[in-house]
């Protein structure tokens, strides 16, 4: 499989140069640098191959082949990270727009809640959500421009509020430890179902401080508070935007462009990209 599990080399991977210990500072330097280095990306499910939450394989993927991953896949190599380094860290269980679908989104996204002196929300499993770690405290959280906020929608649950042009919009999640069983069982629904956006879909996502960059299918997009440039790829714009924007060098790379090409004459055939009413990811 790759190189071994090792601390210093997902350092380097991220650009992290602090001091790796359990402290405010670590943990917000370790969350930014992660965000800005490592893409959310799904072109694996897209070929049709199984993703599990395995440490190893992912620390494969993500770290010594420069790749980058889902939801699942981000949180665990970032769980690993912080308590490989001495943090109170565990795992939640979510549920992105619970708040429109009800529980029935519970295990279809995670996020990790670290404990120093106060108990922190730790997320870079949307794509594109804070960029630091914020307190698990009723509230609303500045980052620059963008905006985001905590609400506590009963004795149980927490509601977390994303930027203003961004995409999901919420989740929902409890300070409680994962129920991995219901995490496994979503993930496997989501890579495999013909009805899953993943499965439909390619998607790439990488944060910047205020900006956000997403490839879905063939519609490439820089999105910020002023608004949104899109422009539409052709196959010869595929594997240089994805090595160039998203650091991702992909040997099956014209495969995956096979498919989004054929997904997105489906859904949009020769319509212009002015005329494509891209929302979501």
């Amino acid at each position: 499989m790759g190189s071994a599990v090792d601390l210093q080399t997902y350092l380097e991977r991220i650009k992290y140069a602090g001091p790796a210990e359990p402290s405010f500072e670590c943990l917000t330097g370790i969350h930014r640098c992660q965000a800005f280095t490592i893409p959310y990306e799904n072109l694996d499910i897209q070929l049709g191959r199984y993703v599990d939450r395995d440490t190893q394989r992912i620390f494969d993927k993500l770290v010594s082949r420069r790749r980058g991953g889902w939801c699942y896949e981000l949180h665990e190599l970032l769980l690993w990270a912080l308590r490989t380094i001495g943090f109170d860290a565990k795992l939640v269980t979510a549920g992105v727009h619970r708040h429109e679908f009800g529980d029935v989104r519970l295990g279809d996204h995670t996020a990790i809640l670290v404990r120093l002196d106060d108990v922190y929300l730790a997320d870079l499993g949307l794509g594109d959500g804070i960029r630091d770690p914020i307190p698990l405290i009723e509230g609303t959280y500045m980052q620059g421009a963008l905006s985001f906020q905590l609400e506590r929608i009963d004795c149980d649950y927490w509601r977390f509020h994303n930027h203003a042009f961004a995409y999901p919009t919420t989740f929902d999640f409890k300070d409680a430890t994962a129920d991995e069983t219901l995490i496994d069982r979503k993930s496997d629904e989501l890579q495999t179902s013909s009805e899953s956006l993943f499965v439909q879909n390619l998607v790439c996502q990488i944060m910047q401080p205020e900006e956000v960059t997403c490839l879905t299918g063939r519609v490439l997009r820089q999105k910020s508070a002023e608004g949104t440039i899109k422009k539409l790829l052709a196959a010869s714009d595929f594997e240089p935007v994805l090595a160039e924007v998203f650091g991702i060098e992909h040997d099956e790379a014209a495969s995956v462009w096979l498919k989004v090409d054929a997904r997105h004459r489906l859904l949009f055939g020769d319509k212009t990209i002015d005329e494509i009413p891209l929302v979501g990811f």
